[in-house]
């Protein structure tokens, strides 16, 4: 698939699990029937939601495999390559490549925290190992390096550079972005709350994490948006907003994956360091879900 023209609203997939921390790939594809029947326009496994930094290199293959197998062409699949060790991340991004994905997202890397120069040679690098469409991700909340809006032009001249998922929470950052970068190129909401005012600045779509329940409400608010019905889009967001809010109660993945527990999606199940919603957090998520007829 093309993805040049990539619109409208895709869910960053959460990982299921067993009960002995094992995948449940069979529940997995379940995700993937409901997210299609609900009308998301792609699907993002083994990002951020995903949990991916605790998957091996064999689970992350697995759980992108069956993702591609179960969507069977429907939608596009963009698969997270990302890391903090380059040589590490192509490995990965050429493997997955290989299973059928139709593009890639690749966060910025964490915890080194490489300076504008480091981060233009980490994704040339990886741009050059692979020929499949690559989505940046800059979420400086989680990796403490922030891709700035002149290191985002200079990727964008890298021709299988196509977007990025912006998710930095700074308007004024992705202002200036948005007056440099050529129409062309991508720009996808990081974060649901800011759906609005990005694509009112030309972003054409949103990877989100309430799309993991709520994915028919999250894609009408995305093509609202896009159809320039801000209006509309703005009372949808009123409805949503408590979910939206509530999915950050403590550390994504640990709300929505709670939360789908609850709607009897998936076993409420983490890898550490990760643990269980706190019972206060649990009994607030429990209000939101009943009010949204979710539970």
């Amino acid at each position: 698939m093309n993805l040049g023209d990539l619109k409208g609203c895709g869910p960053a997939l959460v990982t299921p699990f067993h009960e002995d921390g094992s995948l449940d790939l069979d529940t997995l594809k379940n995700l993937v029937e409901f997210q299609i029947s609900e009308g998301s326009d792609f699907l993002v496994p083994c990002g951020t939601t995903g949990e991916s930094v605790t998957l091996s290199f064999e689970e992350h293959c697995q759980v992108v495999q069956t993702v591609v197998k179960s969507s069977a062409g429907r939608v596009p699949v963009i698969a997270g390559a990302g890391g903090y060790a380059t040589a590490k991340v192509i490995k990965m991004a050429k493997a997955i490549s290989d299973l059928g994905v139709d593009g890639l997202l690749s966060v910025a890397p964490y915890y080194n925290k490489p300076s504008q120069e480091g981060l233009f040679q980490h994704f040339r690098a990886i741009a050059t190992s692979v020929d499949k469409p690559i989505i940046l991700y800059n979420v400086p909340g989680r990796t403490a390096s922030n891709i700035l809006p002149e290191t985002i032009v200079r990727l964008s001249e890298i021709e299988n550079i196509i977007g990025v998922k912006e998710a930095t929470g700074n308007i004024s950052q992705v202002s200036d972005q948005a007056m440099a970068i050529p129409d062309e190129f991508i720009v996808l909401s990081g974060d649901d709350a800011n759906t609005l005012p990005l694509i009112s600045l030309g972003a054409s779509g949103l990877i989100s994490v309430a799309a993991n329940e709520i994915p028919k409400s999250m894609h009408k608010l995305t093509h609202l948006c896009l159809d320039g019905k801000f209006e509309e889009a703005r009372e949808l967001q009123k409805t949503v907003y408590p979910l939206l809010k509530a999915n950050f109660l403590e550390t994504n993945p640990i709300p929505v994956k709670y939360a789908l527990s609850k709607m009897g999606k998936l076993k409420e199940v983490y890898r550490l360091p990760l643990v269980p919603l706190a019972e206060v957090n649990k009994q607030k998520m429990d209000i939101v879900l009943k009010n949204l007829n979710l539970i």
